[in-house]
Parts: structure tokens; C-alpha cells; sequence
């Protein structure tokens, strides 16, 4: 087997074939990660305490999870992947379905700071686990800009908008904008990269 045939290691695979009682002991540690960020911040997050605070054991937990960057990014995985489909109804033009997608995403986290710094750290690690998160997030992210692009998907736009929104949500992670503004200045943004759109 060559090196890029070795497999995942196996707690990436478990979403899919998880039984009922071991899907219930993931929601549970991955529920106890906010109290437990909300309680000591991201410096003190470790698996060990997210454990205890689910009442699993920890070598439960890590092997679920192999690390705490896991565990976060894994949380937000979760909101991302539980957020409903931004109305394209009520925006009847490309900017403005753009501009309502791109809100709904860069504000998935923001009413939490203590998830939202642990993210902002969390994500951008090396961890395996952590990658395969951050490229399922990635894509889920651009299938929503499709559909909110429609037929002004233009070559460049997609990739112009996901950098804008993937840099404008690690500025906020760092505390150079507040989540906030995010909405207005991506919607600078949308008017830049999709001119007369609106």
C-alpha cells in the first residue's frame, strides 16, 4: 500500500456507521464542548475536561475525537450543517441572494465569542481529522454560493467570494473587525465582485 493509499485513521469514518448508542455519546461530547469553552476559553479546552463535563470516559471521547481542534471544528461542522438554506425566495437578484448567504455564514458562530476564537484557532491546524472538517465545511460553504450565484457564476466569482468570506471570518476570529459588521462589509464585497448585479 503506497502512502497515498493509507487509510483514515478510524474515528473519521464513524459519522457513517455510528449505532444509535454511540451517535448519542458523540452528541454528548460534542455538545459539551461549548459549556466547557464557555467555563476556561480555548487555552483551557482539553478533551480530557469536555469528557468529564459529557460524563463519558476520556479514551470514550478520543475515539470519537483525537484532538481538541477536532472537537471544535467538529461543532462547527455541526452548526454549519444543521443551518437551513438561506431564503433565495424574497432576493430576486444574484447580490442580493449572495449577500444573504454570505450573512448567514460569516454569523453562523457570532453570538458565542468563546466558540468563535476556539474556531478561528481550531481550523486552521494540521490535524488530519481537522482537515477532512475544514474541507467538508469548504465545500458546503461553496454549494451554498452556487446556488445563491445561479447562472451569474461566472470563472473567478466563486473562488473571489470564498476567499472574501473565509479572510473576513478569520479577521473577526482575531478581534481585527467585530462579526457585526461582517454583513455590510461582505456586502462591499458582493458590489465589487458583482457589479450592476443588484
Amino acid at each position: 500500500m503506497s502512502s497515498s493509499e493509507v487509510l483514515e485513521p478510524t474515528r473519521r469514518h464513524l459519522t457513517a456507521t455510528l449505532s444509535p448508542k454511540q451517535a448519542a455519546t458523540v452528541d454528548k461530547v460534542a455538545d459539551a464542548v461549548v459549556d466547557e469553552l464557555r467555563a476556561v476559553g480555548y487555552d483551557g479546552l482539553t478533551v480530557r475536561n469536555v469528557a468529564k463535563r459529557a460524563g463519558v470516559a476520556p479514551a470514550t471521547a478520543y475515539t470519537y475525537f483525537g484532538s481538541r481542534e477536532h472537537l471544535v471544528t467538529e461543532v462547527f461542522w455541526r452548526r454549519l450543517d444543521a443551518l437551513p438554506d438561506t431564503d433565495m425566495a424574497r432576493r430576486r437578484s444574484t447580490a442580493g441572494r449572495v449577500s444573504a448567504t454570505l450573512a448567514d455564514l460569516a454569523l453562523l458562530v457570532a453570538d458565542e465569542p468563546e466558540l468563535t476564537a476556539a474556531c478561528t484557532a481550531a481550523m486552521l491546524a494540521t490535524d488530519p481529522d481537522v482537515k477532512l472538517l475544514r474541507d467538508r465545511i469548504g465545500a458546503a460553504m461553496q454549494r451554498r454560493l452556487v446556488v445563491a450565484l445561479g447562472d451569474d457564476a461566472r470563472p473567478g466569482v466563486l473562488d473571489t467570494l470564498t476567499l472574501a468570506l473565509s479572510g473576513a471570518m478569520v479577521q473577526a476570529g482575531m478581534g481585527h473587525l467585530a462579526y457585526d459588521k461582517l454583513p455590510a462589509l461582505l456586502d462591499e464585497v458582493v458590489d465589487v465582485v458583482l457589479k450592476g448585479s443588484r
